[in-house]
């Protein structure tokens, strides 16, 4: 059955699952299994190949007739004109990211599209709140790709948020199945987004030496780098980022400029491989269907055995 909430409400989805704007991979091909599969699958900007984005937007409205979004990366899109092409787009849900939401969180809800921004600590949640946005993503720091330097998770920061405010709230990082959306949502969440899950599952464009490299670790197997310096990042453990581990400050960048062989040729040391501590629980590569399907199901199983046995 449908979930109705406020988050499906804004979203338009069936279920509260949103798929993570992953640069490079959250595109046309992965975004819509997940919309098709009754969550909300969101475009990327955060690679900056805005004519290439574009083009995803394009594809999207032909293999899919269901709601979907897109997320606008605020630094990686400094200059560009993409604020009015999304809202050229007539979607309607938004998540911000890298950025103040105040530079276009107004333009976005003037035009009837909801703002969520993502937050990994309290400060800046409440900043968020300040700029006016509909909701928050409360991104927990044992999630995967460029994260806070002082990570904090998301069983601590998920509830802190929740106290200080009453705004739809979707919960980022570790979550992966039924088991995750179900503690989430008892610690004030209305949704959830999936990263490295969707990273691993069938219709992801990533190579499979990606995908099997997340099957077969351990939860101990990611690496927090550059965490005396911005962004800090979680990835999973290689030669290349173990090497990386014991230095407290590089420039990342340099370190992603062979992202295309990582990414789509599997050379797992050509660049940073981000991934969340939640690889220790993904044991198989399943479509985005089944990991939705299957994190529904678990979700009422377990808040329905809840009940019986406590309530």
């Amino acid at each position: 059955m449908a979930i109705s909430n406020r988050v499906t409400a804004l979203t338009g989805t069936e279920y509260p699952i949103i798929q993570a704007p992953m640069g490079w991979i959250a595109r046309a091909q992965l975004a819509s299994a997940v919309t098709n599969a009754g969550g909300l699958g969101i475009i990327e900007t955060s690679s900056g190949e805005l004519d290439n984005i574009k083009a995803e937007v394009t594809k999207m409205r032909d293999l899919t007739d269901k709601p979907f979004g897109m997320n606008v990366a605020l630094s990686y899109v400094r200059g560009s004109n993409i604020i009015d092409f999304v809202i050229e787009q007539g979607i309607k849900f938004v998540t911000t990211s890298s950025g103040s939401p105040t530079v276009c969180t107004k333009d976005f809800q003037d035009a009837g599209i909801s703002v969520f921004h993502v937050v990994p600590t309290l400060d800046m949640a409440l900043k968020a709140l300040d700029a006016g946005v509909d909701g928050l993503i409360v991104e927990g720091g044992e999630g995967g790709g460029f994260k806070n330097p002082s990570p904090v998770s998301t069983m601590v920061l998920l509830p802190l948020i929740r106290s200080h405010c009453d705004v739809p709230i979707i919960a980022a990082g570790g979550i992966s199945d039924g088991a995750s959306m179900a503690a989430s949502f008892a610690m004030g969440a209305e949704g959830v987004q999936m990263g490295t899950r969707m990273l691993a599952c069938a219709e992801s464009p990533v190579h499979s030496n990606w995908k099997d490299a997340i099957v077969d670790s351990k939860e101990t197997d990611t690496v927090f780098l550059n965490q005396q310096g911005r962004p800090a990042l979680r990835a999973l453990r290689t030669e290349l980022t173990a090497g990386l581990e014991p230095m407290g400050k590089f420039n990342v960048m340099e370190h992603m400029a062979n992202l295309q062989e990582l990414y789509f040729g599997g050379d797992m040391e050509a660049a940073i491989p981000l991934g969340g501590q939640v690889t220790g629980r993904i044991d198989e590569i399943l479509t985005a269907k089944q990991v939705i399907d299957q994190t529904i199901d678990g979700f009422n199983n377990i808040i329905a055995n809840l009940a019986s046995d406590y309530a």
